[in-house]
């Protein structure tokens, strides 16, 4: 399914930049007085083909899981705080709930791999790939093919989003240790030393920063992960909410949905999909510049530039839901503004 799907992503048509471009001269206002918002609308009409880009319905996939690293004392919470906050999530307590419900975003919950049983819980997705990654200082994180399975359980949501009507899409995540594996994933990925890529995640100490650099490096001399292959590097140090958001973000660009990653976990699985398929970053969004401190080197790679800088670092997908509501404003202007024949206003002198 990996494969198919990569095969389904087309790079977008600059054809549609350029009637997008040409129509942002036509609205009632200066040109280019819209700053970034006519860049990400003109995106928008690209990726959906169509000067009319409509995003209403939009939905968050928060994906959640455990990581074994944990047990090298890398987060300032205990394992069970995964649990925990899903079902704050089915509740509605969250902070993702309050942000989603206030932008008109909906917001699925994902058990990927967290350690813990939800019995009948309601309205909850169950795709666990197992019951937490293990502690990958002391070996991989997943098998191969447990990494083949959550990014596949991915590109299925997807797919059911855009089955359901869903026209963008946002990855949020929750899982204690999963900076740490983020961490690993960025430094693998761009060479970066791992203390400049290493942050504070959930607001350990000093003394807790190094022992989550040390774990950071032993996971790398010890697995070896490869930085040009995706699997590679999910498997030995990631973690199965970080292949699911990878599978999404794939999805949606093979669906011709805008994606949005949140913050840095949710990055360093867009980053991912974008080392499986160059031509994905065509159809992502970066909602927010994170606080953590390996944030920015993903950026970079990926190539895309955050839409906002809110200091923030929660995750849960709460700057994607921020972050979609930008988007949406900009696609109403450019769907729903008057050009200047139409509101009867003098343009300017050519």
């Amino acid at each position: 399914m990996i494969e198919e799907t990569i095969q389904n992503i087309s790079p977008i048509d600059n054809a549609w930049l350029e009637r997008a471009a040409e129509r942002q001269t036509q609205l009632t206002k200066p040109p280019g007085s819209l700053g970034a918002l006519e860049e990400i609308a003109n995106r928008l009409a690209a990726i959906r083909r169509t000067l009319r880009p409509e995003v209403f319905r939009q939905r968050i996939y928060v994906v959640a899981a455990d990581h074994g690293v944990v047990a090298e004392g890398v987060s300032a919470y205990p394992r069970e705080v995964t649990a925990q906050m899903v079902y704050n999530f089915l509740r509605g307590g969250a902070a993702i709930n309050v942000l989603a419900r206030d932008c008109g975003v909906e917001v699925k919950v994902v058990d990927a791999g967290v350690d813990a049983d939800f019995g009948d819980a309601p309205d909850l997705i169950r795709a666990k790939v197992a019951r937490g990654a293990a502690n990958f200082t002391r070996g991989p994180a997943m098998t191969r093919e447990q990494a083949v399975r959550s990014v596949t359980i991915g590109v299925g949501l997807a797919r059911s989003a855009a089955a359901d009507g869903v026209e963008m899409i946002g990855i949020g995540e929750m899982g204690i240790g999963n900076t740490t594996s983020a961490s690993a994933i960025t430094a693998a990925l761009t060479g970066i030393a791992p203390e400049a890529v290493t942050g504070y995640g959930t607001g350990i100490d000093e003394a807790g920063w190094r022992r989550k650099v040390s774990a950071v490096k032993r996971g790398l001399e010890i697995n070896k992960p490869d930085r040009n292959d995706s699997l590679d590097l999910l498997a030995k140090v990631g973690g199965a909410e970080i292949g699911v958001m990878t599978g999404i973000t794939l999805g949606a660009a093979a669906e011709s949905i805008p994606v949005v990653a949140d913050g840095f976990i949710s990055t360093s699985a867009a980053a991912l999909a974008c080392l499986f398929c160059p031509t994905a970053r065509d159809y992502l969004f970066i909602a927010h510049r994170s606080q953590e401190a390996g944030h920015d080197a993903l950026i970079e790679f990926i190539g895309r530039q955050p839409l906002l800088d809110m200091q923030m670092r929660l995750g849960e997908g709460t700057g994607a839901a921020l972050a979609m509501r930008l988007i949406g404003s900009a696609a109403r202007l450019l769907c729903e503004m008057a050009t200047f024949a139409e509101a009867g206003v003098s343009d300017r002198d050519k």
